[in-house]
């Protein structure tokens, strides 16, 4: 059986790609099942410092939940206790960069902006379509899309459920790149092998501070800021990126 969660180690980075292709790289429980155990795994090996997420074929990130799928849970308080797959993209404490191309709808969105950074091909079309159907993305998109594009964006894109380009989705700030989509994921795996490079304790305290000030207050990230800081310098990490530093002064 083709495994539809699959994990390739290139050096220090990651590559977890979502394998069900014929059927739009959606989502079954089982798979998120696989890709908790592939977060979990990542999360304990220091050698990974980055994680580059992207789905298999041309047509598609992802389009979300299996909607076959959603008929195994057998109560609405069943489905409030599932594990979802855009939250575990969420919870890794390393930096992940996603590569879209083709369709990135529902969960696929939701999983998408549980991501870092976004890396989107020319074909690439993202949607929010749960309104559609009645009812409302379980996984994060009401919390993050007003967060990435602003209140009037978000209210947009998940009142009507209409889908934009990448251009579009680039111009409100809801994807950083757009390149050709034969290089998406050449494109996606240069920024993290960049940021392998840097300390993992800079990088996971960079992603920890920026993730605190969605939720707490100027003054309250502020001072979480500077106890990371002092985290970093009590490992070394200050004496090591100065010399660096000099390093490169020097040298221009």
């Amino acid at each position: 059986m083709q495994e539809n969660m699959v994990v390739r180690r290139h050096g220090a980075v990651a590559e977890i790609v979502i394998n069900r292709p014929e059927k739009m790289n959606s989502m079954t429980p089982e798979m998120t099942q696989a890709l908790l155990g592939i977060r979990q795994d990542i999360e304990r090996d220091a050698a990974i410092r980055v994680v580059l997420l992207r789905g298999e074929g041309e047509r598609a990130f992802s389009a979300g939940s299996d909607l076959h799928s959603l008929k195994t849970y057998q109560t609405a308080w069943e489905f409030r206790a599932r594990t979802d797959y855009a939250m575990v993209v969420r919870d890794f404490t390393k930096p992940v960069v996603a590569a879209l191309k083709g369709w990135v709808l529902g969960g696929g969105l939701e999983m998408m902006l549980g991501a870092d950074i976004r890396v989107a091909g020319k074909s690439a079309k993202f949607g929010a379509p749960e309104v559609l159907r009645g009812w409302v993305g379980g996984g994060g998109a009401s919390q993050m899309l007003p967060r990435l594009v602003g209140y009037g964006q978000a209210m947009r894109l998940l009142l009507t459920g209409d889908t934009i380009d990448a251009g579009e989705a680039r111009d409100i700030g809801l994807v950083e790149m757009v390149v050709e989509d034969a290089d998406v994921v050449d494109s996606a795996m240069a920024l993290c092998r960049r940021m392998a490079e840097f300390s993992p304790i800079a990088t996971q305290s960079v992603k920890a501070a920026v993730r605190a000030a969605l939720s707490m207050s100027v003054e309250q990230g502020i001072r979480y800021e500077n106890e990371l800081t002092s985290l970093c310098f009590a490992s070394g990490n200050y004496e090591s990126g100065a010399n660096a530093f000099g390093k490169r002064t020097k040298q221009d």
